[in-house]
């Protein structure tokens, strides 16, 4: 028998389609569903559409951790909507300010060897426990949730191997930016990646948290760790070991690729303005004055990291121009930093304490000054994510963070051994944690009963028109390399509130790059039928943000033309009946300029047949015929047919 690592074990266990080779599509059966409140709203809306009785997966749970702020009635409307629909559709439902999704979810339902689809693309962190978790868009996870396979394309997997011990004041963030250091933003796309080695004995399954949750800046489909000793030792913490089993590689088994990280060589490093990828070591930017630090979100969620913050500033006070941020991660978490006196030690530095959710992470709140330096905990650091226009936002661990909060400026964590006279914090976990369970609503038996509560600003989901076989169309925006969704749907309090209103929430699709998009877009429907977009590589990395398909389709979105994209926007886009096309000659990206004319005929039948598809382009002086192609499968040529997979899915249900 074939020795197998970890992933190929997981893959192998919920294979129903396909077989594991690379590139090819495979169908997996799904176990549990994780929604949080910005993507949510649609799955459930998806749900209704659909005419689900009950949900079909072991578990799915409906978080509300994104949209706290209740500025006026959306948002509090949505959380009546949402805990309806959780209880309409038999979903668990954890209440505003419980917690973020991911460590919540991680504390009280992971399972290692279980398969695991969510609605937010940091859905992988559940990797850290030998899940099979795979962030996607809103549409996947229902019909997971609706007991269909979920399909993706069979990723090659890299073994990367773990040796030494970390140094002093180097923690698990410093190792995910040193990945991201490697690899950059696209250096995970088509890989799962896979942690092994003895370096991994004294990473707990909250550092294994982080790594895994960062791999999605990397662009990875998923992070997979083992289950073992760690993995056991935090089941028991949270009083759920009879949920451990353990899942380990077997001898011998190999990787399509390789990398080894020495842990004994890392130094505090640090992601600068304005991408994960961006990385350097600390040294090299210490010195800049800041204004904010920020801690918390779900890269850096465990109470170590939180205890460690605490630690380094306690009996201090932070620098008086900085503000001093605290996102407690979940309302167990609270509980437990009062009783090991973090709480108490970051108060009385300074902190500013948040209730328990993403918060600043998603632009809900926490903007910084303008022209002014943010370090932060977080995963993302786009252009305007963070609600300011010219922000720098910088990504580090709880060590930097806390240590420049303390300095004002950038400050490399290992000179605080100089600065203060002060030795590495010794953190040692609890046994057992304070559980705290109280805010997690369990589904409801009689959900036939139940009715959907729908203020007005939540609206059905709209039509969705199929593949036409002719179009001449406009070419609305050109756009460059690493486009982000927080570029093509901008996150924040200004936006999110509508993610439950389509017509709302189009409005803002691209005003990061162009913000007379909108207007364009809506002579180009009336006038053309439609327009498409062109873009450069890993198109519409980042979140499984499915506004940033739906938005640009209610607007008339026919195609995307791309070098090449990432995994769940290119996802994201079939499934809404956007046809993405990617260039037979990249060469080609060059000649097509914004306000160009397309035009496609038998569009209908080359994608049918996956023929090379011929696209006139006409410049304002100049005009050529381009090659594109597709690399869809004969399943998601179906669904773009149809108008993508809600219409798919009534069809089958009138049938």
């Amino acid at each position: 028998m074939k020795s197998l690592n970890v992933t190929q074990k997981l893959i192998q266990s919920h294979l129903i389609e396909g077989e594991m080779r690379p590139g090819t599509e495979i169908g997996l059966k799904i176990d549990q569903a994780l929604l949080q409140d910005a993507t949510g709203t649609l799955v459930q809306l998806e749900l209704e559409a659909m005419g689900l009785d009950r949900a079909k997966t072991e578990v799915a749970v409906q978080y509300v951790d994104h949209n706290l702020l209740q500025t006026d009635f959306k948002n509090a409307d949505d959380h009546l909507f949402l805990h309806s629909a959780a209880q309409k559709f038999g979903l668990w439902f954890s209440r505003p300010g419980n917690g973020v999704s991911h460590p919540v979810h991680m504390e009280r339902f992971g399972i290692p060897g279980k398969s695991l689809v969510g609605s937010d693309s940091h859905s992988c962190a559940a990797g850290s426990l030998a899940m099979l978790a795979i962030g996607t868009g809103g549409l996947d996870v229902a019909a997971a949730i609706a007991g269909m396979p979920y399909y993706v394309k069979m990723p090659k997997i890299m073994g990367v191997k773990l040796t030494g011990s970390l140094p002093a004041w180097v923690s698990a963030k410093d190792i995910i930016l040193e990945m991201l250091r490697r690899h950059d933003v696209k250096g995970g796309v088509g890989k799962i990646i896979e942690y092994y080695g003895e370096g991994l004995k004294n990473l707990s399954a909250m550092d294994r948290h982080v790594i895994a949750n960062m791999g999605a800046e990397l662009g990875a489909t998923t992070t997979i760790f083992p289950s073992d000793d760690q993995t056991r030792a935090f089941l028991k913490s949270q009083n759920r070991e009879e949920d451990w089993s353990e899942i380990v590689a077997d001898q011998g088994c190999s990787y399509d690729l390789e990398d080894e990280i020495i842990l004994d060589d890392l130094v505090p490093m640090i992601a600068l303005p304005t991408s994960p990828g961006n990385v350097v070591p600390v040294s090299e930017v210490e010195g800049r004055k800041i204004s904010q630090v920020v801690i918390g979100s779900s890269a850096n969620p465990g109470l170590r990291d939180f205890w460690i913050a605490g630690a380094i500033v306690k009996e201090k006070t932070i620098h008086p121009e900085v503000s001093f941020d605290i996102n407690p991660t979940s309302r167990q978490i609270i509980q437990n930093m009062i009783e090991n006196r973090a709480f108490a030690n970051l108060i009385k530095a300074g902190g500013r304490f948040h209730q328990s959710g993403c918060m600043g992470c998603i632009g809900m709140g926490q903007a910084p000054a303008s022209d002014s330096i943010s370090l932060r905990t977080m995963p993302r650091n786009f252009p305007d994510r963070s609600g300011t226009k010219d922000d720098q936002v910088y990504l580090c661990s709880p060590e930097t963070a806390a240590a420049s909060a303390l300095t004002g400026e950038i400050t490399d964590p290992r000179n605080l051994e100089k600065r203060y006279a002060m030795g590495y914090p010794e953190y040692e976990a609890p046994r057992l944690e304070i559980i705290n369970d109280d805010m997690l609503v369990p589904p409801t038996k009689n959900n036939s009963e139940v009715k959907l509560k729908k203020g007005p600003n939540i609206k059905s989901l709209p039509e969705m028109e199929g593949l036409k076989s002719e179009y001449n169309l406009p070419v609305l925006l050109k756009m460059g390399n690493n486009i982000s969704t927080d570029e093509i749907m901008k996150a924040g309090a200004e936006v999110l509130p509508f993610r439950s209103n389509i017509p709302e929430i189009s409005k803002f699709s691209y005003t990061v790059i162009d913000d007379t998009f909108y207007q364009r877009a809506l002579k180009a429907k009336e006038k053309y039928g439609g327009h498409i977009v062109v873009a450069g590589e890993n198109y519409a990395q980042g979140s499984s943000r499915e506004h940033a398909a739906i938005a640009p389709k209610y607007l008339g979105q026919v195609a995307v033309v791309a070098k090449d994209y990432a995994r769940i926007a290119w996802q994201n886009l079939v499934n809404f009946g956007i046809l993405p096309l990617e260039f037979e000659n990249p060469d080609d990206y060059d000649f097509i300029e914004q306000g160009a004319f397309v035009t496609l005929k038998n569009l209908r039948e080359d994608v049918a047949e996956k023929a090379t598809i011929k696209m006139l382009v006409k410049n304002k002086n100049d005009e050529r015929e381009i090659s594109l192609t597709h690399s869809l499968s004969d399943r998601q040529v179906d669904l773009l047919m149809k108008g993508g997979v809600i219409n798919d899915f009534k069809e089958q249900l009138t049938t």
